[in-house]
């Protein structure tokens, strides 16, 4: 691969990432803690591809999202299709309308249903435990514990699409 297009592919990726950062930070709220500014959630894009084989016209990404202590994730959808792997914490998760599965165990060896989270409830998703998440899941995410959350991200979304839509 020639300078000319590593230079193009690590722009893309860097302005991928930036608008990706940009886009949870405006859809998210937070409590405000006794020093009077917000725990910060952060959004670490750790791999991406764009048009991957198959699926043109669309990005596949790979996240790590911490949650620190009392923070909340404002009520939004996301813009394709979202696999969220909680592996440190309890996630407290609320879902306004369509449903998540909480499910446990390698999604490649017989992973089992532990719990439904369906519209109108509020569930708890703990470390080894993962939900899939599509366009129409109108939910909302927050971290009630003391430690922070540590959540894995696979996404399917459309190229330069924002990670989360906020709903109203």
């Amino acid at each position: 691969m020639n300078a000319h297009a590593l230079h193009r592919r690590a722009a893309f990726g860097g302005a991928l990432a930036a608008t990706a950062a940009a886009a949870v930070v405006a859809t998210h709220t937070w409590d405000v803690h006794a020093s009077g500014r917000p725990p910060t959630v952060s959004r670490v894009m750790l791999g991406a591809k764009a048009n991957p084989v198959g699926v043109r016209g669309r990005t596949l990404g790979l996240y790590r999202v911490v949650i620190p202590p009392r923070a909340q994730l404002a009520l939004h959808r996301h813009p394709g299709a979202q696999i969220a792997y909680v592996q440190q914490g309890v996630l407290t998760y609320t879902v306004r309308n369509g449903f998540v599965d909480v499910m446990r165990g390698a999604a490649d060896a017989a992973p089992r249903r532990v719990r439904r989270i369906a519209a109108g409830q509020t569930g708890e998703i703990g470390a080894g435990e993962w939900i899939v998440e599509v366009p129409s899941d109108v939910h909302r995410a927050a971290n009630r514990a003391d430690g922070r959350v540590v959540v894995l991200l696979a996404t399917l979304f459309k190229t330069g699409s924002p990670p989360a839509i906020p709903v109203g």
